[in-house]
């Protein structure tokens, strides 16, 4: 599968005049795992085995109470029968807007496969235990990094930034276990659908969408649960 196809010498320069043809493949009833997670899980890995830059990159898109939306690029740092896990600043905009109005929409846009994957749910933080587990294991360079920045505050310029992080670097040498910040942690997204977007020619685009079924709960541990599924063509 081609990653980029440069567009030809003297193609037209008009943002209504870019176009690219989708024909990297299709995505039929019979193609899909039996479970939004294993048909994840194996588009994943072709984004991995294509050499994708960052597949795990995800558009978070939240809404505050009174339906102000803002989006964002964040990290998936795991996926299992349970949703999707990220982790941030329990300060930020995102996890503000979390808080108060729960609904959440992830997508991954691995444009360069001509496939992106949809998911809509709602969110709820991780366990202490888990968030703690996870930093433990970034570097550690990211760890005072997580303790330095009071994201999405205003701050008067970088330098303040970076003056609280070699502080931090004297407090918490290198080599020395970094506690996990009070205010910091992760967030699980409980899918309700899970959409599959394959581009195809003419803007035909094929659409598959895994959709909670009524009879289960967004709470349950069910992306990997046949049962709880309905499986549905959405039109381009």
């Amino acid at each position: 599968m081609s990653l980029w196809t440069p567009p030809p010498e003297g193609s037209p320069q008009r943002l209504a005049d870019l176009r690219v043809s989708y024909d990297a493949g299709t995505l039929l009833e019979s193609d899909l795992a039996a479970t939004p997670l294993g048909q994840f899980r194996a588009w994943f890995a072709d984004a991995l085995a294509v050499g994708l830059p960052e597949p795990n990159a995800m558009v978070v898109a939240t809404a505050s109470a009174d339906a102000q939306p803002s989006a964002r690029t964040v990290l998936l740092k795991d996926a299992d029968p349970r949703g999707f896990v990220f982790y941030t600043n329990y300060g930020s905009r995102k996890s503000a807007d979390l808080s108060e109005n729960p609904g959440v929409s992830c997508v991954f846009p691995w444009f360069a496969m001509h496939r992106q994957v949809v998911v809509v749910g709602r969110a709820s933080r991780v366990s202490r235990d888990e968030a703690a587990e996870y930093f433990a294991g970034r570097p550690y360079g990211s760890q005072l990094g997580s303790w330095a920045s009071r994201q999405s505050t205003v701050i008067e310029d970088r330098a303040v930034l970076e003056a609280e992080y070699e502080r931090l670097a004297g407090e918490f040498p290198e080599g020395q276990d970094v506690p996990i910040p009070e205010f910091w942690g992760g967030w699980l997204v409980r899918a309700e659908s899970v959409e599959f977007w394959q581009g195809r020619e003419s803007r035909l685009h094929d659409r598959l969408r895994f959709r909670l079924a009524a009879a289960h709960g967004a709470t349950a541990e069910n992306l990997d649960d046949p049962d709880a599924w309905v499986v549905e063509r959405l039109s381009p």
